[in-house]
């Protein structure tokens, strides 16, 4: 089976990581059916919320890795996507905007404490952290620090790229419909592609197959890193479902819509599908997938 590493799993079949808090239970269930889907390993992903909530979330995670061999088989650790996010409409996306809170120093230290070690991903808008004191402080720490969610300015990214940002999460999401047609989030990350890594959600849905190419085209193979970012709602049809306290709808063409329809909220896909996908329709090497959805993402956990 081809091996696959997906940095943002807010949860599958049935499982949500974001639940208050994921029990032991429901989070083997969850590993085994992305073990039975062939995903091999996974970052599994909070996102913003009450710190509180937040800290209970990734604790039950750490917790979990504590005690289950077969969590441990899956998860190889924690991404914490917000609470340090925009709150700007579009750039916040389906995260609840009244928890998205300015980079706090504490309140991430709070955050890295609960995952007892397991924290290796967080994603934040630099904007939010004009002095880099968190970018600085969890790269110390040795944990990746993404931009997402974000309408940082090209000098704000090239910043926090001096002092430690390492990759870029889900680009051409979380972003709005209608940007400036020159100077936007995409063409800046684009412009500094070469200095981060860039995470893409091969869908199709978050992505039109066309931009996804376009990108695949553009970024540097050594940077590309696929990913889920799959909820929940995965493989369980059409329906109402969860992510965290918000109600997610799943259309008829597996497109999962927050309650009011304006923003996808993840996607019922998971990286074996899109692994498929890639090398079958989509035309790519082996080779290339492979460093895509695998070694990518090995090697920048590492610190390679």
């Amino acid at each position: 089976m081809f091996p696959c590493f997906d940095l943002q799993v807010n949860g599958y079949a049935g499982l949500d990581f974001n639940s208050q808090p994921p029990t032991l239970a429901a989070m083997e269930h969850g590993c085994q059916k992305l073990l039975d889907a062939g995903v091999t390993r996974i970052l599994a992903t909070v996102i913003t919320a009450p710190v509180e909530a937040m800290r209970q979330r990734i604790q039950a995670i750490a917790d979990a890795l504590a005690t289950s061999t077969l969590v441990q088989q899956v998860v190889a650790g924690i991404h914490v996507e917000g609470p340090f996010i925009s709150p700007e409409p579009g750039y916040v996306g389906a995260h609840p905007r009244q928890h998205v809170l300015p980079a706090d120093l504490r309140v991430c230290q709070q955050l890295c404490a609960a995952g007892q070690g397991h924290v290796r991903l967080v994603t934040l808008a630099p904007e939010s952290d004009p002095t880099g004191q968190v970018v600085r402080f969890l790269t110390a720490q040795q944990i990746v620090v993404a931009a997402g969610h974000t309408n940082a300015s090209r000098d704000e990214l090239q910043r926090a790229i001096d002092q430690g940002l390492r990759m870029f999460t889900h680009l051409g999401n979380g972003c709005p419909l209608l940007l400036p047609r020159h100077d936007n989030i995409i063409h800046r990350v684009l412009s500094l592609a070469d200095q981060l890594h860039v995470s893409l959600i091969a869908d199709r849905r978050h992505l039109p197959e066309y931009v996804l190419r376009l990108f695949l085209e553009q970024l540097p193979e050594q940077n590309i890193v696929i990913v889920s970012d799959s909820i929940a709602a995965a493989g369980l049809g059409a329906g109402s479902y969860h992510l965290g306290e918000q109600t997610i709808r799943v259309d008829d063409q597996g497109i999962a819509w927050t309650s009011d329809g304006q923003y996808q909220a993840g996607s019922t896909a998971v990286l074996s599908h899109m692994v498929a996908w890639l090398r079958a329709e989509g035309g790519y090497s082996p080779a290339q997938v492979e460093q895509w959805t695998w070694l990518n993402p090995l090697k920048l956990l590492t610190h390679e």
